[in-house]
């Protein structure tokens, strides 16, 4: 695996290293220890899958709460999508600034994203399933998010939102000053 960091301290993307034969390839997409040499520490207890039918559909962006925190590792196994990440630590120097990037089957990348990250998605294709890990179970007391256009973050999704929850459309706005993207 090679491992990226984005400008958003904590925020990595994974590519695989396949090794190919006449049968195809193999390729390793999760390891404990590897993932934990190169300071992305995690024990992944939960898998979730997402599939979205139409393009334009938004999922997010979410995260949950002290002391459920979670830790995700996201990958697209249908389609591509427009992956984000935005940073909430308080105490983080990219605290408010988001990256986004293209996820794919067929490029098989995948986006490693710390807690207190939100985390959201853009359909890039029609039928896209979306699969990642977590490392905290799913704590619908501690659910929450933020709206995925909100003015203080700035987001730049490369096409229309067409689909969207009453949910994620009613996620509260965040204050402050405008928030910015970090290169990927």
């Amino acid at each position: 695996m090679r491992f990226a960091p984005t400008a958003l301290e904590g925020v990595v993307v994974v590519d695989l290293e396949p090794v190919e034969d006449d049968r195809g390839f193999f390729a390793r997409a999760w390891c404990q220890r590897e993932f934990a040499e190169h300071g992305l520490p995690a024990e992944f207890v939960q898998e979730n899958v997402g599939f979205s039918a139409a393009a334009g559909t938004l999922r997010g962006l979410h995260f949950q709460q002290s002391p459920f925190e979670e830790t995700k590792l996201v990958r697209c196994t249908a389609g591509a999508v427009w992956d984000v990440a935005v940073d909430l630590r308080v105490s983080s120097p990219t605290y408010r600034r988001w990256t986004g990037i293209e996820l794919s089957a067929e490029r098989r990348n995948l986006m490693y994203v710390p807690e207190g990250c939100a985390h959201g998605y853009l359909t890039l294709t029609a039928a896209a399933e979306v699969r990642y890990l977590t490392s905290q179970f799913y704590a619908p007391e501690a659910a929450t998010g933020v709206r995925f256009d909100d003015e203080a973050l700035g987001i730049e999704w490369p096409r229309e939102v067409v689909v969207v929850s009453e949910q994620d459309r009613s996620w509260p706005q965040l204050t402050g000053s405008r928030g910015e993207r970090s290169s990927t």
